[in-house]
């Protein structure tokens, strides 16, 4: 088991021709992700790696033997949302790598979502990983071990850290997914810690956030110890930034009291969870709680 995507999971790559869409779809492809089409307007019929290339996602659809279930979107800012839609209107969920998109934009995206029962992913995220079995976006595959340890992550580099020391220390991953660090997240942390509770093969759950916002601090009243049931750790980025710092992401912002490493980790304890300090700790608290 594992949450959203597994070895059956058939993708395709929107701006597939680009530097980075080219660059990722062979990775993915090199991992054992079913890449079976791209998407670039006005390149039909064109391939990238052996990988067909339409000009829309009805296209390849309609040409497939098999229809793909997700696409990954590596397209600019202006034209992200455009292309979620595109996918949400054909069916497919979608993973929205794209940094820099208007926050109106993903709340359109997220509003078509919902109403189609559709997952989006993102943006400003580095996708979505079961080990062994499929990565959609980003991730560096090799710092990943198939495992029972859920990690949800509103930063890409800490979550490659973190996994990187899980690995070293023999506890792999059931999935890892990365919810991106802007203001809002097309799927959010609460959604992410759901699909975890329901997922058999999680036993545990690694939670990666960082200052800004409150959500880290709603999953500790509302749903962790009652609707989470299974054992999560933490680590919270920014400890040490100076107030109102935003690390690089438009998500992490402070306002006032709320949203500081102190309010999400005093909340966080409150909820019966270990706060790692570093992120090598992240691997001992694990071991401590398995």
């Amino acid at each position: 088991m594992s949450i959203l995507v597994n070895k059956d999971t058939r993708v395709i790559v929107q701006g597939i021709t680009g530097r980075e869409g080219r660059a990722h779809a062979a990775q993915m492809q090199s991992y054992g992700t079913q890449v079976v089409a791209g998407v670039t307007p006005g390149k039909t019929g064109q391939s990238v790696d052996g990988i067909p290339v339409f000009d829309s996602i009805r296209a390849a659809q309609e040409t497939l033997t098999k229809p793909a279930d997700w696409t990954v979107g590596f397209v600019p800012a202006n034209f992200a949302r455009a292309a979620a839609v595109e996918a949400l209107e054909a069916g497919l969920n979608t993973i929205v790598i794209t940094e820099h998109v208007p926050v109106h934009d993903t709340l359109f995206v997220h509003e078509l979502a919902q109403a189609k029962g559709l997952r989006a992913i993102g943006p400003n995220c580095p996708g979505i990983i079961t080990p062994g079995q499929a990565k959609l976006g980003i991730m560096p595959g090799d710092v990943f071990t198939a495992g029972n340890v859920g990690v949800v992550s509103r930063s890409g580099t800490l979550t490659y850290e973190i996994v990187s020391h899980l690995s070293k220390s023999g506890i792999g991953q059931s999935s890892c997914v990365g919810i991106g660090g802007d203001p809002v997240n097309l799927t959010n942390l609460e959604e992410a810690l759901r699909d975890f509770e329901a997922d058999p093969q999680t036993k545990q759950i690694v939670l990666i956030g960082e200052i800004g916002g409150t959500a880290e601090e709603y999953a500790a009243r509302e749903l962790i110890g009652s609707i989470i049931t299974k054992p999560v750790v933490a680590f919270l980025a920014g400890r040490t930034a100076p107030r109102g710092k935003t690390l690089g992401h438009a998500g992490a912002i402070i306002t006032g009291a709320a949203g500081t490493v102190a309010s999400k980790e005093k909340a966080l304890r409150q909820a019966g969870v270990p706060v790692a300090r570093m992120p090598k700790e992240v691997a001992e608290l694990v071991k401590r709680l398995s």
